[in-house]
């Protein structure tokens, strides 16, 4: 018979990050089930479907009723060292030829799902890339798509969601439902321009934006740690009190002396010397702010920290099951604090992100549900800081497409260009994600036996 160490947090499907669709049976409570686990596969027909459920969109949209004409891409800038050629399609083949390729792609991810194999990621990256060129192909005949305008400001407004969902990840990964992220996002924006303003150093009012998501959040993280408050109901309670705390200072305080309270300096773009001038990738990832490079070290920092360090072990044992981290000598309440304000300050940078690297001044409410957005993202990247970021891109690029195809004349309604970034942060959360499963203690207070 074998022994158990009580002093031994026992495997769980959680901390493997492995789903399952049932409880593994009581011998396989040990060591062992982390092998048991690795050979134990869940065969999910989610994506197959969703593959299908496109694929049949596309033949009906750009195949029935496709549109004659050609449509251009152009892929450079006019600051490229290489002048990249203007690409011209024409619409049907076009159309025809990739809901072929579509329809082929669905077919072998049923035949994957059929033979007990998951579907990997890059094929679903190529079949969305696929769907996406052939909707541009057919909303674009008789225009031109500026590909890098289009990637670039799908990225700048992907970098607020970035932040918040970064903050997000580490909230839920140590336990506490981090739905305040909107109020901590709109603190930010207000404080850093009211301070960078004032002050006319771009980098104090980021260091502002930091203190006040910080703040934001310690409320969150006294009365969900401290007093055991639901953790949702004080995220909205937050987030209406910071909608409303700032609109009212905004209209008593920043309208009337706009000038001096709400005219905040603003990183300049960098460019990096030869990158900048890659067609595409220059001017997407090598000709912005200083704030955007940021971004790019907090996403690996918040990767590498999470699951290469002992604070993120410890963070995560916290979130996945605070008893046996507490019997093992872990400050429950102390770690599940500290990394919450750590969340809040992320955040707080998204929210600077307006003020100090996009708009240039603060508005009332101007962070518009970004927050609600970014814990999407959360979600929709399984709590993984390198999913969730994409995630946010995805909602940042579906976003700044319905501006572009206004731009250019697209036959899809503007109503429903509109609706496009919340019907993807919805089909991405209820569609594709469906029933998920978080960390095991986040949303739970703990009470110290």
């Amino acid at each position: 018979m074998t022994t158990v160490d009580p002093t031994v947090p026992q495997v769980t499907p959680h901390q493997l990050d492995v789903p399952q669709t049932a409880a593994l049976p009581p011998q396989h409570n040990g060591p062992d089930a982390a092998a048991l686990l690795e050979t134990t596969f869940v065969r999910s027909w989610k994506a197959p479907i969703a593959f299908g459920v496109f694929t049949l969109l596309a033949l009906i949209l750009f195949v029935v009723f496709g549109r004659t004409g050609e449509s251009s891409f152009r892929l450079s800038t006019d600051s490229d060292l290489i002048q990249l050629p203007l690409v011209t399609v024409a619409a049907v083949a076009t159309s025809i030829g990739i809901t072929i390729v579509l329809a082929l792609i669905s077919l072998f991810s049923f035949f994957l799902v059929a033979t007990a194999k998951r579907v990997p990621l890059w094929l679903t990256a190529v079949f969305a890339v696929m769907f996406l060129t052939a909707f541009l192909t057919w909303a674009a005949v008789g225009a031109t798509v500026q590909v890098p305008g289009l990637l670039v400001g799908a990225l700048s407004l992907s970098v607020p969601l970035i932040f918040g969902a970064l903050g997000g990840v580490i909230s839920e990964r140590v336990g506490v439902v981090n739905v305040a992220i909107e109020g901590q996002m709109l603190a930010g924006a207000f404080v850093s321009a009211v301070i960078a303003s004032i002050s006319g150093q771009v980098f104090l009012g980021l260091l502002a934006a930091m203190i006040a998501g910080a703040l934001v959040s310690s409320v969150l993280a006294v009365f969900s740690i401290r007093y055991f408050v639901d953790q949702v109901i004080v995220g909205v309670v937050l987030n209406v009190l910071v909608v409303g705390l700032t609109s009212f200072l905004y209209s008593q305080v920043l309208q009337k002396n706009a000038e001096v309270l709400n005219t905040p300096v603003r990183f300049q773009r960098i460019d990096i010397p030869v990158l900048s001038e890659i067609p595409i990738l220059g001017p997407l990832l090598f000709r912005q702010t200083i704030i955007v490079y940021i971004v790019y070290i907090a996403v690996f920092a918040v990767y590498w920290g999470l699951f290469k360090t002992r604070w993120g072990l410890r963070l995560r044992s916290v979130g996945e099951h605070p008893q046996a981290a507490d019997t093992v000598g872990i400050n429950v309440a102390r770690t599940r604090f500290w990394n919450v304000l750590l969340a809040g300050a992320i955040a707080g940078i998204g929210g600077a992100y307006f003020t100090l690297g996009s708009v240039g001044a603060f508005n009332k409410e101007m962070t518009a549900g970004a927050g609600y957005i970014a814990l999407a993202a959360v979600i929709f990247g399984r709590w993984d800081p390198i999913r969730a970021t994409l995630a946010a891109l995805l909602f940042g690029f579906a976003t700044n497409l319905q501006s572009s195809l206004s731009i250019i004349g697209s036959p899809v309604p503007s109503e429903f260009m509109l609706m496009l970034p919340y019907v993807v942060t919805i089909f991405a959360v209820a569609g594709v994600v469906g029933r998920v499963r978080g960390p095991a203690a986040s949303g739970k207070p703990y009470r110290k036996s």
